[in-house]
């Protein structure tokens, strides 16, 4: 069955970096566009970035310039380098696809930024 699985969450300082992972199975990774979704405490959950299986990538105006998604195809994972983050980056990240008929989710992995 399609598995997402995300890692690379914690907790930082303004200003710092992080390193999502999202490890894949279960559905053929290559052909298919990867997301990056978040939800905040108490906001609904907005995408972040996606990218397709030709490597194009797409991201919302608030993390344009200061994040990254990039992807292995052999390793059926996406990521997302997170640049100069704000208190405001606080939430739940999430990977998504949809393969198939359906959408799929991971767990999410939490990114806390506070000084």
């Amino acid at each position: 069955q399609v598995q997402l699985v995300e890692s690379g969450g914690g907790l930082v300082q303004p200003g710092e970096s992080l390193r999502l992972s999202c490890a894949t199975s279960g559905f053929q990774f290559p052909v298919n566009t990867m997301y990056w979704y978040r939800q905040a405490p108490g906001k609904t959950r907005e995408l972040v970035a996606k990218i397709t299986p030709g490597g194009t990538s797409d991201y919302s105006n608030i993390v344009k310039g200061r994040f990254t998604i990039s992807r292995d195809n052999a390793k059926s994972t996406v990521y997302l380098q997170m640049n100069s983050l704000k208190v405001e980056d606080t939430a739940v990240y999430y990977c998504n696809v949809f393969a198939g008929e359906d959408f799929y989710w991971g767990q999410g992995t939490q990114v806390t930024v506070s000084s």
